[in-house]
């Protein structure tokens, strides 16, 4: 075998299909196209939503709902989670780079502690909200909450 005599394996190569090229190619005439019509024009394109001349699908499902660009969504911490990082680590305070460090939330993440769980160490916790029952626990045991 050498590079002169190399060529494809037998049937894995067809004839390029020559359209428009009068009527003894057998793909004269219409080119392949049909009659009439866009799909028979130059320059035809269709739309990727286009069903034939059908209702499309976005116009037949209804519309409904909204998003509210005001929201502000908070990644949810509860205070056993907390209690569990503080006896860990040691800690006696928690603040964002803390909860980031423990890879709890990521570096664009907002954080809320919940009050699910019980407390048992006196904590000082930074965060950008508290539910009502998170911030009466911590400052049950002398702790502080701080809203950065």
């Amino acid at each position: 075998m050498e590079l002169n005599n190399l060529k494809p394996a037998e049937g894995s190569t067809k004839k390029e299909k020559r359209i428009g090229r009068g009527q003894g190619s057998g793909h004269g005439g219409t080119s392949t196209r049909g009659h009439k019509g866009a799909k028979s024009r130059s320059g035809y394109k269709s739309k990727r939503s286009f069903q034939g001349g059908q209702m499309p699908l976005q116009r037949l499902v209804p519309k409904f709902g909204f998003k509210n660009v005001n929201r502000i969504e908070y990644k949810a911490i509860n205070l056993s989670s907390l209690q569990k990082m503080a006896e860990e680590g040691n800690l006696t305070s928690i603040d964002f780079q803390a909860l980031l460090d423990a890879g709890f939330i990521g570096k664009n993440d907002k954080v809320k502690v919940l009050g699910n769980g019980e407390l048992s160490l006196q904590l000082n916790i930074k965060a950008h909200a508290f539910s009502k029952s998170a911030k009466e626990k911590i400052e049950l045991l002398q702790g502080t909450t701080e809203i950065l």
